[in-house]
Formats: C-alpha cells, structure tokens, sequence
C-alpha cells in the first residue's frame, strides 16, 4: 500500500464522519424545533478536507500513464479470441460510404 492509498482512505474516513455529523445536527435540531439552514462551518471544511485527500489520491493511486502513440514500445497488440458471439455487423457505419476520398494534406 503507498501513500496515495492511505491518503485515499483517510479522505473517504473524513468524508464519512463528516455525514455522521451533519446527520448528528439534523437530530439536534429537530430536537430544538429548529430549522436546519445548513451545515456548520466545521463540517464544511470537513468536507473540502476530504475531497482534497481522495481526489488527490484518485490521481495518483491509479500509476502511471501509458502512451497512446502507435509506435511506442510500451503498446502491445493484444489478440482477442475468434469468439463471433460479440461480433457486430450491423451498426451505423454502414451509412458512411465504403470509400473515403477526402485526404489530409
């Protein structure tokens, strides 16, 4: 585990006791007969706390990126069985001409 994942795992905990604790001054209120306007300020930094710990884990857990360019060494080409089962001929392409004219020059 790195410390992406930790860090992952202590936004969702501060996210989650973030809820516990709004539902906790939904229940006061109720008991007070007030109404509930929204909730405190320390919740709402709870909150922006935790969505910049998991959304700084997210980009980083995942690892690196892989390169899209054709000629890269990293891409390999990976050959899917001859299964016809998933084979779809009948799609919207068949609406474009089978040839195509127009070049990029």
């Amino acid at each position: 585990m790195g410390a992406g994942f930790i860090v992952g795992i202590l936004g969702i905990l501060i996210l989650s006791h973030a809820a516990y604790s709004t539902i906790q001054y939904r229940s006061l209120l109720k008991i007070t007969d007030e109404q509930f306007s929204g909730p405190p300020c320390s919740v709402v930094m709870e909150l922006i706390a935790g969505l910049v710990l998991c959304m700084w884990a997210a980009l980083t857990v995942p690892g690196k990126f892989l390169s899209i360019l054709p000629q890269s060494d990293e891409n390999r080409v990976v050959s899917l069985p001859a299964n016809l089962d998933f084979m779809i001929f009948n799609h919207r392409g068949k609406a474009f001409p089978l040839s195509i004219d127009a070049k990029l020059k």
